[in-house]
């Protein structure tokens, strides 16, 4: 079996909202403008990783001197290349793919929003234990 593919997406809210409204944007209206999108991108799994300004996360970015930390990760999961290979160079979604990114330009700073495909090994998995 193939492995799994995944887009990463570390997401950066444009400067002129608020964080509440570009929360409640990628979650109430993206979230499902992607949930429809979902058998013409074969996709079996899109989550959205919201940052949490804790400060148990502020230290574990402060003792590792990192960057600015995004406002969050989309992630888009497919069972193999193949599949998103198929999805992508369909019309259907081609066309799915051009309404997200209109959708993306509304709530994320796309320029400073850096996106990729992985291939997934899973190290640690609790769920798969039966």
């Amino acid at each position: 079996m193939a492995d799994p593919v995944k887009l990463t997406f570390c997401v950066r809210k444009r400067q002129d909202l608020s964080s509440e409204e570009f929360y409640d944007y990628w979650l109430n209206s993206h979230g499902p403008l992607v949930q429809s999108f979902k058998d013409v991108l074969n996709t079996w799994k899109y989550t959205q990783l919201h940052r949490q300004n804790t400060a148990l996360g502020e230290a574990l970015a402060t003792v590792r001197g990192g960057p600015e930390p995004y406002d969050g990760v989309a992630e888009m999961w497919w069972r193999n290349m193949a599949e998103l290979e198929a999805a992508m160079s369909s019309d259907a979604g081609k066309k799915a793919g051009r309404i997200l990114l209109e959708d993306e330009k509304k709530f994320i700073d796309l320029e400073n929003s850096p996106v990729w495909l992985n291939v997934v090994h899973q190290i640690v998995n609790e769920d798969a234990k039966a």
